[in-house]
């Protein structure tokens, strides 16, 4: 059986403690006797027949009718799925939004169905490459739909093919993709990897307009978001999204939801010394890690990231679920929970955080710095529920080299967010006042999110807004080994060492503080009592 998640007092006899520094690592001693280190759970055993598991849940769905009996020909069936930001690494194909999408077609071409539909949910990320989409899809199924014009991608900025379903009683206007709302059934097929995804998220943020979605990707509403992972009514985002999910379902298509989850087995040889604890690292991981780092110090930061982003994850599937949306997602979550759930104790001074090369916002790309703030402020400090690890004033200190470096083509408007906008104001409040309108309306921005591969103008500002809470509950931010002016404009404070990082953030929690570090990756949910 896989052990449980584990918390590990720091003592003398404790070894150096892994650290992600981008596409690289280090290991670092944390002070004995005040320190902690969260380990997640190990992998949960996989289910062995994942295309029986798949095509149980369609013609066994939770409080809906089998998917064989809602298709019929001359129906409107539309297939959308979630995009190239999730599982991180790539998962080792065939993927299961491939096998889950194959079912659901061989389902319809036994029914006669001839108008389907298949829809990257991209919301306001970027397009997906070629490659990515047969990647994620199969080439079966890209080469069938592609060609036809009918294997595409979401445009939130389309504004002849976006559909008003209604508004919620607070005033928030459900628009979504025209094609989508004018379909007889909608099958949405998700891959949970962490617990706020899923659920009515899925389509209302995946095929939303820029103006649904600005009602909770906003600083107010983030800000009041006190757990991203945790129980909804701490998360004014998801308090809104389940708003506009009422909509949806009293007047808006048919929905089948699709949700899938998977264990944390992420890393492939002779990466898997990722995964383990330290002291049970054996001389073969030892010799692998300082053989990596080596060769990492040596490597030009391209060739290393296309090492990186090139990894390919084990991941495999815990759970497949399908039927009506909010009770789908109840077991989704139940089975998310039994993988990543694990119970802390208490919130300490500071949290520690190694940074890695890759968040949802850059697969195949740059980890830019303000992908690095986000990151480390807006996800892995929220991978809690109840509270944060860290204690409100608390410290908050990342390892990340931070450099000014950017994906023109990926990321065009950070570019200019992070010379203009910081340079302003690091206030997200502010920032969303002065500045938000003009990045969201420029039609260079608009055109390259449009017709190439370009996050939407407006992304940077949300991707800043994600951290909104942890720059608030933090008293310091500090980062480890990151360019200096480049953090400086970030609003946090450089450091050389972690050693220097703790000397400096004594001003604010004394010279003996209490410390957490989340191990990461793999992902969990830290249940702080």
């Amino acid at each position: 059986m896989p052990r449980p998640g584990f918390v590990l007092e720091v003592d003398r006899s404790t070894p150096p403690l892994l650290f992600w520094r981008g596409e690289n690592f280090s290991l670092e001693k944390l002070p004995a006797g005040r320190s902690r280190v969260i380990y997640p759970p190990e992998p949960l055993e996989p289910l062995h027949d994942i295309d029986g598991a798949i095509r149980g849940a369609l013609l066994n769905p939770i409080d809906q009718d089998p998917l064989p009996a809602q298709l019929f020909p001359g129906m409107k069936l539309t297939i959308a799925f979630d995009d190239v930001s999730l599982p991180l690494p790539k998962m080792r194909r065939p993927d299961v939004r491939q096998r889950a999408i194959e079912a659901v077609l061989d389902l319809a071409a036994v029914a006669g169905v001839d108008d389907v539909h298949i829809i990257a949910a991209l919301g306001l990320h970027r397009r997906m490459h070629e490659y990515e989409m047969r990647h994620a899809l199969g080439d079966r199924v890209y080469d069938a739909f592609h060609g036809r014009g009918m294997l595409y991608q979401h445009d939130a900025e389309d504004h002849d093919n976006l559909t008003v379903i209604g508004t919620t009683d607070e005033g928030e206007v459900l628009e979504i993709n025209k094609r989508a709302a004018d379909s007889d059934l909608i099958v949405y097929v998700n891959i949970n990897s962490v617990a706020m995804d899923g659920g009515w998220k899925s389509i209302t943020t995946g095929l939303a307009s820029y103006r649904s979605l600005s009602h909770h990707h906003n600083p107010e509403t983030l800000e009041n978001t006190r757990s991203l992972m945790g129980h909804r009514h701490q998360s004014a985002l998801h308090t809104s999204v389940w708003r506009l999910g009422k909509v949806l379902r009293d007047h808006g298509p048919k929905v089948f939801q699709i949700e899938t989850t998977l264990n944390t087995d992420m890393f492939p040889s002779p990466f898997e010394f990722i995964n383990k604890r330290e002291w049970e690292w054996t001389a073969k991981d030892r010799g692998t890690f300082l053989a990596t780092t080596k060769s990492l110090n040596r490597t030009p930061i391209k060739l290393a990231r296309k090492i990186f982003h090139g990894m390919e994850g084990p991941h495999q599937m815990t759970s497949v679920q399908a039927g009506e949306t909010e009770a789908v997602h109840r077991l989704t979550l139940d089975n998310v929970h039994k993988q990543q759930l694990m119970e802390v104790h208490g919130q300490t001074d500071i949290l520690t955080l190694g940074i890695p090369f890759v968040c949802p916002y850059n697969p195949d790309g740059v980890m830019n710095p303000v992908l690095v703030m986000c990151m480390g402020l807006g996800y892995l400090f929220n991978m809690y529920r109840n509270k944060p690890l860290v204690r409100e004033g608390g410290v908050v200190i990342m390892t990340h080299p931070c450099y000014r470096d950017f994906n023109p083509v990926h990321h065009p408007s950070y570019i200019d967010f992070f010379e203009q906008v910081l340079a302003d104001t690091t206030n997200p409040a502010e920032m969303s006042r002065k500045w938000e309108k003009q990045y969201a309306e420029d039609e260079w921005y608009r055109h390259l999110y449009r017709t190439g591969n370009a996050y939407h103008g407006v992304h940077p500002f949300y991707a800043w807004y994600w951290g909104a809470h942890g720059l608030q509950h933090a008293g310091k931010v500090i980062i480890v080994g990151g360019d200096p002016s480049t953090v400086r404009r970030l609003g946090f404070t450089p450091a050389s060492t972690l050693d220097d990082a703790f000397e400096i953030a004594s001003d604010v929690v004394g010279r003996s503080p209490t410390i957490s570090h989340l191990h990461v990756p793999a992902l969990l949910i830290a249940d702080v009592q």
